[in-house]
């Protein structure tokens, strides 16, 4: 790799921030600093074949000029605390929280779906958010069908892993046999409707760019260790056989379309950068309707890979200098 850029990975510790780690060195990135809480402070990473001291994220180191790129994997209260910081002092910042992801002006982005708006973000504060973890690859699926036949309404399920709520609640699972565990819906309320499954109609709608379209979500979390899962019904302005759905999805970057009798569970998109796509069948409860399923890593594709492709999107841009 060429010139360098000095990366910080803050909330180095953590379930995300980990694979963050891991994804920056499997590309090649060696100027790569990691940040975490006073609790985790001079304790050691794996990175590549060596090791990373993890500093302490205060607004002093983070605010200090010397990184060029910052990944916060944080949660939203740290985010809105640091993140403006480490943009003042010129870095370029890709958030991971719902800290700015629906905040008017902030762009909220998927590389393949809407990777110009993350250029937006130069023109103000080098700030982008990253979203949910079901949105990404709910829009990745969402984008060549709307491309091609227009989204009239959508409809989706989701199946979260363990995961997804934190590295504590993955040592949970871990020391619990799964018989103990059932499906549970651990997220806040907002009416008889969870913020989770908001979040996900107003992300989807904000990164589509569709701010009237019907979307209609119910999130679960289920007893599995890493990979969302999602059922998903869409009704589309014009007609389009499973089998020209499938064509398209298999041309569409960062998804790979299954055929039966393979179908896409969490197990299997584990460890992988692409998100999984299967069981495409025409929906007979809907005019022009689509039914399918998809499985993705949470942890890459739903969280540090997609943040990291926002990155190298920005990086490359000829208006970054670093």
């Amino acid at each position: 790799m060429g010139h360098q850029p000095r990366i910080g990975v803050v909330g180095a510790t953590g379930a995300v921030g980990t694979v963050t780690l891991a994804l920056l060195a499997e590309r090649g990135y060696e100027s790569v600093r990691a940040f975490a809480s006073a609790r985790s402070a001079g304790s050691r990473l794996p990175f590549a074949d060596d090791e990373l001291v993890v500093e302490e994220a205060t607004p002093e180191a983070l605010g200090a000029g010397d990184v060029d790129l910052f990944l916060f994997s944080v949660g939203t209260s740290a985010s809105r605390e640091l993140v403006p910081v480490a943009s003042r002092a010129g870095a370029i910042c890709v958030d991971k929280s719902s800290a700015y992801r629906l905040v008017d002006g902030y762009p909220l982005v998927v590389p393949e779906v809407n990777g110009r708006r993350a250029l937006d973000s130069l023109e103000r504060d080098r700030i982008v958010a990253n979203p949910n973890c079901c949105t990404i690859p709910l829009t990745c699926v969402l984008k060549p069908l709307h491309d091609e036949a227009g989204l009239r309404r959508v409809r989706v399920s989701t199946y979260q892993s363990v995961s997804g709520a934190g590295a504590q609640r993955m040592d949970s699972l871990a020391a619990e046999p799964p018989a103990d565990h059932d499906v549970v819906m651990d997220w806040s309320w907002e009416g008889v409707e969870s913020d989770e499954e908001a979040k996900l109609r107003a992300e989807t709608r904000k990164i589509m760019e569709l701010p009237d379209l019907p979307i209609s979500a119910t999130c679960v979390r289920v007893p599995v260790m890493i990979g969302h899962s999602e059922a998903v019904w869409v009704e589309l302005e014009r007609p389009l056989a499973p089998d020209e759905a499938a064509e398209l999805l298999r041309g569409a970057p960062s998804i790979r379309v299954l055929d039966l009798p393979a179908f896409p569970t969490s197990a299997a998109a584990a460890g992988i950068d692409d998100v999984l796509v299967g069981r495409i069948r025409r929906d007979e409860a809907s005019e022009n309707g689509l039914a399918l399923f998809l499985s993705s890593d949470n942890l890459r594709k739903g969280a540090a890979l997609n943040a990291i492709q926002i990155a190298e999107l920005l990086l490359d841009s000829a208006h970054v200098q670093v």
